[in-house]
């Protein structure tokens, strides 16, 4: 009995050395995506008031919806095409449910691309007569025409 439990007291003492390296090795290996959308989220909300523009990818000139987002990763650089269906297809597939800052997040058939900054809410370029704006997931058209997620880490570019 005695050494069943010095034999326990020894595996623990010995789990308790390897888990933290085994941590730190595999936090090394894959960048805090949290960390990079928060990021991404920030500069991105930067440019909220932006006037929209079809085809625009720069603040002096405005943006539409793909141009907001090629833009903002664009200073992080990430290069992303300016059409939301390649743009949906970069990056890796992320449930609403699972949605982070910075990720991408896809409308209508994936017609409409904004940038989610956290508490269900997200930065876009929504349509002409338009500014750059913040939106809920939540409600509306939005809730209704949610499409799908993406992923984008600033690391495999």
């Amino acid at each position: 009995m005695l050494r069943l439990r010095l034999l326990s007291v020894l595996l623990l003492c010995a789990l308790a050395l390897v888990v933290p390296a085994l941590t730190s090795a595999a936090a090394k290996r894959h960048p805090d995506d949290l960390e990079e959308g928060v990021l991404v989220a920030r500069y991105a909300r930067t440019f909220v008031g932006v006037p929209y523009r079809w085809g625009g990818t720069s603040p002096r000139t405005g943006f539409d919806c793909s141009g907001f987002v090629t833009f903002v990763y664009r200073h992080f650089g990430v290069s992303l095409p300016h059409y939301t269906v390649s743009q949906f297809q970069r990056g890796r597939r992320v449930a609403r449910g699972a949605l982070r800052p910075g990720d991408l997040v896809f409308f209508a058939g994936l017609s409409h691309v904004g940038l989610y900054i956290g508490g269900g809410r997200f930065v876009h370029a929504p349509h002409s007569g338009t500014r750059v704006s913040v939106a809920s997931l939540r409600r509306g058209w939005y809730r209704s025409s949610f499409a799908g997620a993406r992923r984008i880490s600033l690391a495999s570019f």
